[in-house]
């Protein structure tokens, strides 16, 4: 019998979890977080169903561990689901080679940057002014943000505090922090267009509001917990279904804010460069905070992959390393004990706050060398070094992804 690729972390009384971490770090803070959700069964009751699946990128969260693929019987956790929900990853391969790319990539950055909004002004959050939402909504935006208001409406009109938030003005935006939009090189020299972003503003204000609702309730009800970020909704409570509802409708928004701005994007590569091309047949949008109604292990459960992808066998997906790593196009080999999930990354190793003290402009520009990117104190918070080795991720959960395309990025636009 071969041995299995993940570690066994099981404790008395508490629910088993295996962690695909072999040689890649693995925090203390973390395995705690995931402890407090081995801990959810309580008296008996099956809350977690199975087990706890932790992925190589594993690294502390708020509440549930981002990295962790938690499968709950006839309850959710919002904040393991969080506030960015439906983030994840959208690549489409170009009839493009590296040889007919500008050498000077720098007009290419300026297209992206001038086509999609990214970023905020401080101080000016989805206000007027703000460079990283639409102040005149496109047509292209218009148009699809009609399909998704229907379903909107229905959520606000229960919950009239969701509507207040950035909505149509977030929709084809990308955002701050470690979203981003590359142009990208295969091992074959084929040009890829690859970015990173979620269901920005209306996302963060559904994901804030029922994880306030999921405390009330446990207060209510005075559940403890070993910590309150876990409080969950039970199937057949007052605003289970509600919270599905909204966050399945911002599954859908996230999918197609990638959408809009991978068209957009395309658009922009059209227009900087004298070469006519094509998108290929090879186009991957796949989700990595999100919710799924999924049978494992004889019995029906809510998936909820926070940083985590589904890897169902021969189903594609994404894994990007850090801007100036390599990332990869994945296809998924269905381990049943992963709940077919992957890694969504390569996972921080150091919180965005110490990478700004640890480490300089220089070492950013070192760090990014040969790639047409923003250099600056302002996304010192990014660089690769704060990040794990990606090779050493990819090594840990090779019985769970095999790689169809390396991607190394020459052009990265960061939030």
């Amino acid at each position: 019998m071969c041995e299995k690729n993940f570690n066994i972390i099981k404790q008395e009384n508490k629910t088993t979890i295996k962690a695909w971490t072999k040689g890649v770090p693995f925090e203390d803070q973390a395995l705690q977080q995931l402890n407090n959700v081995a801990e959810m069964n309580i008296a008996g009751t099956e809350f977690v169903h199975s087990h706890i699946a932790v992925m190589p990128d594993v690294h502390m969260g708020k509440g549930a561990t981002i990295g962790s693929v938690i499968p709950s019987v006839k309850a959710v956790i919002p904040a393991a689901v969080g506030v960015d929900i439906g983030c994840g990853m959208v690549a489409t391969k170009t009839t493009l080679k590296a040889s007919q790319l500008p050498d000077n990539l720098a007009g290419v950055r300026h297209a992206f940057e001038a086509a999609i909004p990214h970023g905020r002004t401080p101080g000016r959050r989805g206000k007027k002014n703000d460079r990283g939402s639409w102040h005149n909504i496109p047509d292209v935006v218009a148009g699809e943000w009609k399909k998704l208001e229907v379903r909107f409406e229905r959520i606000c009109e229960k919950h009239p505090a969701i509507r207040n938030s950035n909505h149509v003005k977030h929709l084809g935006t990308m955002g701050t922090g470690n979203h981003f939009l590359e142009l990208c090189l295969d091992e074959n020299d084929a040009v890829w267009i690859m970015l990173h972003s979620g269901s920005r503003g209306v996302g963060n204000r559904i994901g804030t509001y029922f994880i306030e609702l999921a405390r009330r309730e446990m207060q209510r009800h005075q559940i403890n917990l070993p910590d309150m970020d876990l409080a969950y909704l039970e199937e057949g409570s007052e605003y289970f279904d509600d919270y599905v509802e909204a966050v399945e409708w911002a599954q859908d928004f996230a999918a197609k804010n990638r959408e809009i701005m991978m068209f957009n994007a395309i658009q922009a590569l059209r227009k900087s460069i004298p070469v006519p091309f094509e998108t290929a047949d090879l186009a991957v949008n796949c989700h990595h905070n999100y919710i799924s109604r999924e049978h494992h292990f004889g019995k029906d459960c809510y998936v909820t992959r926070k940083g985590a992808v589904r890897a169902e066998k021969g189903e594609l997906g994404i894994i990007p390393g850090s801007m100036g790593a390599r990332s990869f196009i994945v296809r998924g080999l269905g381990n049943a004990e992963s709940f077919n999930s992957c890694s969504h990354g390569a996972g921080r190793v150091m919180s965005r706050t110490k990478a700004k003290k640890v480490y300089s402009v220089q070492d950013q520009i070192a760090a990014t060398e040969g790639v047409e990117c923003r250099k600056d104190a302002a996304v010192i918070d990014e660089i690769p070094h704060a990040y794990k080795d990606i090779d050493s991720v990819m090594a840990a959960q090779n019985d769970l992804v095999e790689v169809v395309h390396t991607l190394k990025q020459v052009v990265c636009v960061k939030g």
